[in-house]
């Protein structure tokens, strides 16, 4: 059994930002042919997306996918409501998560597996004021340490 190659088409920064992630989907989307396509060539935004759970099924919406340039007439809404293709245990046990407090679903990355489109979702809480200032100041000098490390190395 060879290893799948994994190709990313499009990633979600801001998730990280805004949410604490907990756990970690990996589900399918049911999609058009041309809207494949378009993913082929990289035409994807995650950024104003958001995930919703109903009547047992899990949507995403506001994903938005260019339209292909040769599809004409085949191609659908840029930001039409997909189906995200998850086990029913699985959407269960999200559902259970969703129902405490604070708990969301968002999209992280959107890539090929192989040949076939898979997105990683993740069951998250949303973030403080105070909590992505802690984070930034962090980033912020884990970055001036490896530069004056970088500096010490050089002499």
């Amino acid at each position: 059994m060879g290893k799948e190659s994994t190709k990313l088409i499009a990633n979600n920064k801001k998730a990280y930002h805004d949410y604490f992630i907990e756990d970690k989907y990996q589900a399918g989307i049911s999609l058009a042919g041309t809207e494949v396509k378009s993913l082929r060539m990289g035409k994807c935004s995650l950024k104003e997306s958001f995930i919703r759970i109903e009547k047992g099924e899990v949507y995403i919406y506001n994903m938005h996918i260019s339209p292909y340039e040769k599809g004409n007439i085949f191609n659908k809404d840029p930001l039409r409501v997909r189906k995200l293709l998850l086990h029913s245990y699985e959407i269960n046990k999200i559902a259970g998560k969703m129902a405490q407090k604070g708990y969301t679903i968002v999209p992280l990355q959107i890539y090929f597996k192989g040949s076939l489109v898979k997105l990683d979702i993740a069951l998250a809480r949303g973030k403080k004021l105070y909590d992505k200032r802690e984070d930034i100041a962090k980033k912020d000098m884990r970055r001036e340490a490896e530069k004056n490390f970088k500096v010490k190395n050089l002499y």
